[in-house]
């Protein structure tokens, strides 16, 4: 071995003390079908080894929700506005509309005040890393869409995401469907899967950055997080739709909330349910997590300020008897970030599309 191999080893070892780089943790079943899977994605057999100035969560979540998201240029081919069938508004965000009719198409769901901005660079990485089609469901109330009914979720509803499902179909009856979920759209994500299970029609799945039990996730949300998410919620989907709340008599209870918990706690007569209970119930994915069947990878990063890895602590022992799903945890990526290398690359944007490719 030479003495700059030697020296190149040693600066590196250092380095990766210093970011916090190790191999990806796995959570899975030993015996179950990912197996084979797993062992073909070499990206969890080495370090992930963060961008070393965004070692840090919050400078990296930073750098993700203001930098990275302000720069990414993509124009997308269109956006269709979808009417309801109870004469609510969502759209679907396309890129590569135009690609062979039989070309693979991958559904995203958003973030919690995603917009099609918001979300360009999981766009542009996913279209890149496999040249196929993107549909980025939007769901009521984001990007400024007309809301003529007073209804909206924090994380989206599973009747609105299955007439958007069966207009892609529609558009596309040849083509493969995949699904990726980001943030809070990892809890749509995951409860259409447990709601449908054998018959959802897609042939894998990705959950960027999750908080499992809806219930009780947004406790462990940073304080400084949650009061600012709070403050977006009020600015994206109640401030601009005043005279769509004017017959709800708990918005004023809801503008009153401090924390991401509270405001869940009060809105759901915004989200259609007439108690918190039933919100939970009809929302919360923890309960039909067990139905799910088709391959389903899960990434959190150890040091997430909003989407807490104790959130996952209750679910590793399920996890690791089901036959279809995987986590992966590393040590450093923050929230939705897991940006790599000298130029800020998405190291979970590679292992999304790796994942699916296998399918």
């Amino acid at each position: 071995m030479s003495i700059i191999h030697k020296v190149h080893q040693l600066v590196q070892s250092a380095l990766d003390r210093v970011t916090g780089a190790e191999n990806p943790k796995l959570y899975f079943d030993q015996q179950g079908q990912l197996k084979d899977v797993i062992d073909k994605l070499p990206q969890l057999k080495q370090k992930y080894r963060p961008t070393p100035w965004l070692s840090n969560s919050h400078i990296h979540l930073l750098y993700f929700d203001v930098i990275k998201k302000k720069t990414i240029q993509l124009a997308y081919d269109q956006i269709e506005q979808l009417n309801m069938q109870d004469g609510g508004i969502t759209a679907i965000a396309w890129y590569g509309y135009n690609l062979p009719k039989d070309t693979p198409t991958i559904l995203i769901m958003h973030t919690i005040t995603g917009t099609p901005e918001s979300m360009r660079e999981l766009v542009k990485d996913l279209h890149e890393h496999t040249g196929w089609r993107i549909a980025l469901c939007l769901r009521r109330g984001h990007a400024g869409l007309p809301m003529p009914v007073p209804k909206i979720s924090l994380f989206g509803s599973t009747d609105d995401l299955r007439e958007q499902i069966t207009y892609i179909q529609n558009q596309f009856p040849d083509s493969t469907l995949y699904a990726v979920g980001s943030s809070a759209g990892t809890g749509l994500l995951v409860r259409y899967l447990g709601e449908e299970g054998e018959q959802a029609p897609f042939k894998a799945s990705f959950a960027m950055s999750p908080g499992y039990n809806t219930e009780i996730g947004f406790n462990n949300v940073h304080p400084f997080y949650t009061k600012i998410m709070t403050q977006k919620l009020f600015k994206a989907f109640i401030q601009p739709y005043e005279s769509t709340w004017q017959g709800v008599g708990s918005v004023k209870n809801v503008l009153t909330t401090k924390t991401l918990q509270q405001f869940q706690c009060e809105y759901f007569e915004m989200a259609g349910f007439q108690d918190y209970a039933s919100y939970n119930q009809k929302t919360n994915p923890v309960y039909v997590f067990e139905n799910i069947t088709i391959p389903l990878m899960i990434l959190n990063a150890e040091d997430d300020p909003v989407c807490s890895i104790k959130n996952l602590e209750p679910y590793k022992p399920l996890i690791q008897q089901m036959q279809n799903i995987v986590v992966v945890t590393t040590k450093r990526g923050s929230h939705c970030g897991f940006y790599e290398g000298m130029q800020s690359k998405s190291w979970a944007s590679r292992l999304i599309a790796d994942f699916l490719k296998q399918y």
